[in-house]
């Protein structure tokens, strides 16, 4: 089937004034503001800038991008392009303020190396080396920053990354909550990887590599915002792995790879609608997440889908290449719940629409800002 002949997202033609004619207005007027650049007006700065939403939007393509100029920042990726001396590298750069420090699953340390490799493996880059740079509170206890720079060593070792340099600050009592990290990502491009998310086309599959929402859930419970007789752990990894096999699997048909970390799958998905100008339809069914972050989700008036991750990532896939490349992440720890969960459509461009569980659709829109600030 050609891409002109797939179905889209814009309902049948009806009579003015009916249920489908009025749904048909409002997607037009939601289409029409997608597609001008976002805006950075604010007066000053908020909570909502750092919670990777709409605020977050403003403030990276509306002052950030403009001001720099690189072509590599347009590309909106979670690593930068570089080559050097022929060889094609990634980089990228990360800074880690999770509230607390540790947490159900993992702590700032352990977060900090995953982050940035995933990030790394998200270009379709081997992680190969990080550097480290500690910003540390005066009166952290030496047994804290101990355990920590245990974390890291470990989460490096499991991730098969060396850190190579890193720096030292420490600021005033009051000035920190503990600790912040903040480090640099270098990894070889692999040759079986062309991905942009610019690159999405009509009828590309989107996969997801497992579970959602347990990293922000997990946060909620640390700080103690809600009470639940259930245990949720971080899903804090490396996903490296899960990109190996599936740049095996389906290498020539992997349009992008996104992690789901702040604004949660959401955000991620709102995101590649507009750089690849295309529409998406998810089916809620389809999304897995575990029964515990349901249920807390359902007290706190939470949308999963908005709910960060550190351990999974959203696949956009070409369809003849779908089944193999789904079937190769359920062979790898930690995807072994993949699944997809929605398709790329030609209209209304740069949305995404929902197939609820009750039969009927609502946009999926990306929050302004984030009811769980902190989460990495």
């Amino acid at each position: 089937m050609t891409s002109s002949a797939r179905p889209s997202l814009q309902p049948q033609k009806a009579e003015a004034g009916s249920p489908a004619d009025r749904e048909a207005k409002v997607l037009g007027i939601i289409e029409t503001a997608r597609g001008k650049r976002p805006k950075f007006r604010d007066d000053c700065i908020t909570m909502a800038h750092g919670a990777g939403g709409k605020a977050t939007g403003s403030l990276i393509e509306g002052l950030l991008v403009p001001a720099f100029a690189s072509p590599a920042l347009d590309a909106l990726a979670d690593a930068g392009a570089v080559e050097v001396a022929g060889a094609s590298l990634a980089m990228t750069t990360d800074s880690f303020v999770v509230k607390p420090i540790r947490f159900p699953g993992g702590s700032i340390g352990e977060l900090a190396v995953n982050g940035t490799v995933n990030d790394l493996a998200m270009a379709g880059a081997r992680p190969v080396a990080l550097s480290l740079s500690l910003i540390l509170e005066e009166g952290l206890p030496s047994d804290v920053l101990r355990a920590e720079v245990e974390a890291v060593a470990r989460a490096a070792e499991t991730a098969e990354v060396a850190i190579v340099t890193g720096d030292t600050k420490v600021v005033e009592r009051g000035h920190a909550d503990q600790m912040y990290i903040c480090t640099t990502g270098l990894g070889h491009v692999d040759p079986r990887a062309a991905l942009a998310p610019s690159g999405l086309r009509p009828g590309d599959r989107l996969i997801v590599s497992g579970p959602i929402g347990a990293h922000g859930t997990a946060i909620m419970l640390a700080r103690g915002e809600f009470e639940l007789d259930a245990t949720i752990v971080s899903d804090t990894r490396s996903l490296w792995p899960a990109v190996d096999a599936l740049l095996d699997a389906a290498g020539g048909g992997l349009r992008c790879l996104r992690d789901a970390t702040r604004g949660g799958v959401a955000s991620v998905l709102n995101e590649l609608a507009r750089a690849s100008g295309v529409a998406m339809i998810v089916r809620e069914s389809a999304v897995p997440v575990d029964p515990a972050v349901a249920g807390a989700a359902e007290l706190l008036g939470i949308d999963p889908m908005h709910i960060a991750n550190e351990g999974v990532f959203v696949a956009a896939v070409a369809p003849d290449w779908a089944d193999a490349a789904l079937a190769a992440l359920q062979t790898v720890a930690g995807s072994e719940r993949a699944a997809e969960i929605g398709e790329v459509r030609t209209t209304p461009t740069g949305m995404v629409l929902m197939e609820t569980a009750f039969g009927g659709r609502r946009v999926l829109d990306q929050l302004v800002g984030d009811p769980l600030p902190r989460i990495c």
